[in-house]
């Protein structure tokens, strides 16, 4: 697209909200307000962004060429079906879909109608993530830590598809390798819903990755920890920081052998840098990029549903072996 590409958001809670403040900036976009279906919420951002509020989903639908759908992850399907009737293309927030049935229909309506399917797993663009993937060289054993207070947004789902989902799509990049076996436990503490989860999973390059995510947590961590042959890196993602730590080329590993060393004797610390930016409006930026022709869609909806997938498994396989996390998710 030569001209700017019009975008709406649909949802404008708290997430949404930002969906809306940031695309009024990104260059190439021009931002033709917001649909919620709320009256009274749409109204108060409406005044608060000085942006426009749609009365119906079709009024928005007609005025764009495509949208972000922020709206909560039972919707996801329906909205974004919506939107895909009427050749829109959609940047669709995390899980794209509750079931995988529902994935299927959406992409296969994607294809037909030739539009672009973005999925927002906006960990991609964490400075740390960013920073750290030139580095990453066939990984051999990750762990991931994702923990956080109770939020009673996105607890209409498990904390496997609210805040693990986050780590699965991370580590199915890092690894770029399927999935071949899934272990997992976990429980509801707060909700009907599982509320932490840890999951082991083996991937067919060999590598295995441990995930563990909880919304009942005191503190908040989110942390990513990969090894591989020539070193180990270490993310923390909540500041956006990484180093890795990698053996020293002049190392004598003969003397190593012989008498102890200090650690910086032989191992060398790689501070990781990458461009500043707020990874929701690089997210944003990038679905307008691709829009315009100007880059590959960051996420696809293949991706998507990838991530969906396994976090279907692991809930499954939760399910199967403890008898209170059953009994929660048929009630």
């Amino acid at each position: 697209m030569t001209r700017p590409v019009r975008i709406g958001v649909i949802g404008a809670g708290s997430l949404g909200f930002h969906h809306a403040r940031l695309l009024r900036g990104v260059p190439g976009v021009a931002f033709h307000g917001i649909y919620e279906a709320n009256p009274e919420r749409a109204g108060e951002v409406s005044r608060e962004l000085e942006i426009q509020a749609h009365p119906t989903l079709d009024a928005l639908l007609a005025e764009v060429d495509a949208v972000s759908i922020v709206v909560p992850t039972p919707l996801h399907h329906r909205v974004a079906m919506a939107a895909l009737a009427q050749g829109k293309h959609i940047l669709i927030e995390k899980p794209i879909t509750v079931t995988l049935a529902e994935a299927d229909e959406l992409l296969e309506l994607a294809d037909r109608q030739g539009v672009l399917v973005q999925i927002g797993h906006i960990e991609r663009f964490n400075r740390a993530v960013r920073a750290a993937l030139p580095y990453v060289d066939h990984p051999l054993f990750i762990d991931s830590d994702r923990l956080a207070p109770f939020n009673p947004r996105g607890s209409d789902v498990a904390v496997v598809l609210d805040l693990m989902i986050h780590d699965i799509d991370l580590v199915l990049t890092l690894t770029g390798s399927p999935v071949t076996e899934v272990s997992a436990a976990g429980l509801p503490v707060l909700t009907p819903s599982i509320d932490i989860a840890d999951a082991r999973l083996r991937f067919a390059s060999g590598a295995v990755a441990t995930i563990t995510s909880s919304r009942v947590s005191k503190d908040r961590m989110r942390k990513l920890r990969i090894f591989q042959r020539n070193g180990y890196l270490s993310l923390d993602l909540a500041a956006g920081t990484g180093e890795m730590y990698r053996l020293r080329g002049d190392v004598d590993l003969a003397m190593l052998a012989r008498q102890a060393q200090p650690l910086e004797a032989f191992v060398e610390r790689v501070p990781l840098e990458a461009p500043e930016g707020e990874p929701l409006k690089l997210e944003l930026e990038s679905f307008a990029a691709a829009l315009r022709g100007e880059a590959p869609v960051s996420v696809t909806g293949r991706a998507g549903r990838d991530a969906l997938a396994v976090a279907l498994q692991i809930v499954a396989d939760i399910e199967r072996g403890s008898p209170l996390a059953a009994l929660s998710a048929r009630a």
